[in-house]
């Protein structure tokens, strides 16, 4: 499973799935169920935005490669945040390679549908 493999890079706080209705998730790491509850909530909100933007840029430019989008990084002074599919991780900016957790989960997610959102 994704999540257990993720938890397992150096650097990464946490990381968790959640359905695209908005009413199951699961994590694992340093975050209690509150906290991953809120993030699965955030994750799934901004994903959806991700996902009207991409169509919006879509009307004006067809074709240009940004539809379907593939995951989104909000990467701030210390964690950064980063989603595919419906699969999130949160990193610490100095412990963390951004690069190879994103690799790994482009990698693994690859297939997953565009269109449940």
């Amino acid at each position: 499973m994704l999540t257990a493999e993720l938890i397992d890079q150096s650097g990464v706080i946490a990381v968790g799935e959640y359905s695209y209705r908005g009413d199951r998730f699961s994590y694992k790491g340093e975050i209690n169920e509150e906290m991953a509850r809120m993030a699965a909530i955030m994750c799934r909100a901004t994903t959806m935005s991700e996902h009207m933007q991409a169509g919006m840029i879509e009307q004006f430019c067809p074709g240009c490669g940004g539809s379907p989008p593939h995951g989104w990084i909000v990467r701030g002074p210390r964690y950064t945040v980063c989603n595919v599919a419906n699969v999130f991780a949160f990193l610490h900016n100095q412990a963390a390679s951004l690069n190879d957790i994103m690799a790994l989960m482009q990698k693994r997610l690859a297939d997953a549908a565009a269109n449940l959102v």
